[in-house]
């Protein structure tokens, strides 16, 4: 039974890159797709989704939950909340915690938490957990150019299992509109999940006879 949850659960996290509307529209997706989010947010992603969304997260799980359901018009039944340090959480434990997650936006901070193991946050923890429990972790890199630095813990991280999936858009849809942009990235992550999209028709479908 615990298996069969953890196959319909997953943990997504917000960190402080730019790239806002590709978690936002994730969460959404995610959550019509009938998946409990385990939704973990940054300080940094908190003034970035300001800044980028006009959405002013207040602090507080229960006050971040409310917000996004407000914001997103979605079912918030199926969302759960944690604060940066809530070390009782599933996902921070090997036993309970999702066998997937998803880091989008990913900053280049947090990739190198990630990367080395910090674990100084809820956010790094529940990544280092589904490194360890072999699960599948994606990181929607976030920064141009790469560093070294950036392109040697990415390296690390693939090696380690990780998907890296860098938020850099493609225009082979010939896109009209932001949101379009923002789609392409949000559905070739919800393919690599294996949750079924409707947003981005898989290259060559179209031109089929």
């Amino acid at each position: 039974m615990q298996h069969s949850q953890q196959q319909k659960s997953i943990t997504l996290a917000m960190t402080g890159a730019s790239g806002a509307p590709y978690g936002l529209a994730l969460l959404k997706k995610l959550l019509e797709a009938d998946y409990k989010v385990f939704f973990l947010v940054s300080s940094a992603a908190r003034v970035v989704l300001a800044t980028e969304h006009n959405l002013k997260l207040p602090s507080g799980p229960d006050a971040i939950k409310a917000a996004l359901v407000e914001h997103l018009g979605c079912d918030d039944s199926k969302l759960i909340v944690c604060g940066k340090e809530d070390w009782f959480s599933p996902v921070a434990s090997g036993s309970a915690a999702p066998k997937q997650m998803i880091v989008c936006p990913c900053s280049a901070g947090s990739l190198a938490s990630i990367a080395h193991g910090i674990s100084d946050n809820l956010i790094e923890r529940a990544a280092d957990v589904v490194l360890k429990e072999r699960g599948q972790l994606i990181l929607v890199v976030r920064e141009t150019p790469f560093s070294t630095l950036h392109l040697e813990n990415m390296l690390k991280l693939s090696k380690m299992g990780a998907t890296i999936m860098p938020a850099a858009p493609g225009f082979y849809h010939q896109p009209q509109s932001i949101d379009d942009l923002v789609n392409f990235m949000v559905a070739r992550v919800l393919d690599h999940i294996g949750v079924n999209q409707d947003l981005v028709q898989p290259w060559g479908y179209d031109r089929r006879q």
